[in-house]
């Protein structure tokens, strides 16, 4: 659960507000579909929240349907998201992977931050 008025919770009502454009992918629908099954996480969101997440990212964002291939990330199921934002052409990749993806540090043009960051950045 998010703390309300928290990092987490002014950037979904920024993106809400259309501050900014959400990119997405059918790998990262069905990666969060993957990862809310885990104990962890379904202590915290329940299986039918996450179904209409998915819906609500998928209807509300722009899909990246073709992903080139990329070898970045330590982490090979990171890769996937540095593709996506190449394909998309993301000013931004917003991930709290500080072990991987924030080492990166960047992305071709794409700056990879925290939420925290962002929130900085949009001044929210």
């Amino acid at each position: 659960m998010m703390a309300p008025a928290g990092p987490p919770d002014q950037l979904i009502n920024a993106f809400l507000d259309d501050d900014f454009v959400l990119l997405s992918s059918e790998e990262q629908l069905e990666e969060l579909a993957r990862v809310s099954r885990y104990s962890t996480i379904r202590r915290r969101i329940k299986p039918s929240q996450v179904g209409s997440l998915v819906n609500d990212i998928r209807e509300l964002s722009v899909i990246v349907r073709r992903l080139p291939r990329v070898s970045v990330s330590r982490d090979p199921d990171d890769n996937f998201l540095l593709a996506m934002a190449q394909a998309g052409e993301a000013d931004y990749l917003v991930t709290g992977d500080k072990r991987d993806l924030l080492n990166i540090k960047r992305h071709g043009k794409t700056r990879i931050v925290t939420v925290r960051q962002m929130v900085k950045i949009l001044k929210l």
